[in-house]
């Protein structure tokens, strides 16, 4: 099994963007928790991020051909692109979004998810642990299948 964790603008800075919300956690070190569980799980990992939303799409229209599942943090694509959603939406890998924190505990704004309507789940509010529990979720789901 292959899953690709895929992460949207701004990422590239956790650890040092505000971590009373995001957490301290560096991206670096959310992948690798996300590998170590992966390989316990038996799952085979990769990871991609970008600041820039046509290459977030572009990945996502190549998966269904590469992982059986997707693990996808937006970020603030989360509530604007219609452009990701379409992408999610023709996809044949299943997506479980994440985030970092409890987007509803948030600005207003952000308590819409755009994206969401492509992915069979969300797990938000965890810190790093929205990932692992996206993981756990995603593998669980794809093993169903089989």
């Amino acid at each position: 099994m292959k899953i690709l964790v895929l992460n949207g603008p701004n990422l590239q800075m956790l650890g040092e963007r505000q971590p009373e919300i995001y957490g301290k956690a560096g991206l670096g070190e959310i992948i690798r928790q996300v590998r170590e569980r992966g390989r316990e799980l038996g799952v085979e990992i990769d990871d991609f991020q970008s600041n820039d939303e046509g290459a977030l799409v572009t990945k996502i229209g190549e998966s269904s051909k590469i992982y059986d599942g997707i693990i996808f943090n937006p970020a603030a694509y989360t509530h604007t692109s219609i452009a990701l959603l379409d992408a999610l939406s023709a996809c044949r890998a299943p997506c479980v979004e994440v985030h970092l924190s409890n987007v509803h505990k948030r600005e207003e704004f952000r308590h819409v998810s755009v994206t969401a309507a492509g992915c069979v789940g969300q797990i938000m509010g965890f810190g790093a642990r929205s990932y692992l529990l996206g993981l756990e979720a995603l593998v669980a789901i794809l093993r169903e299948k089989r």
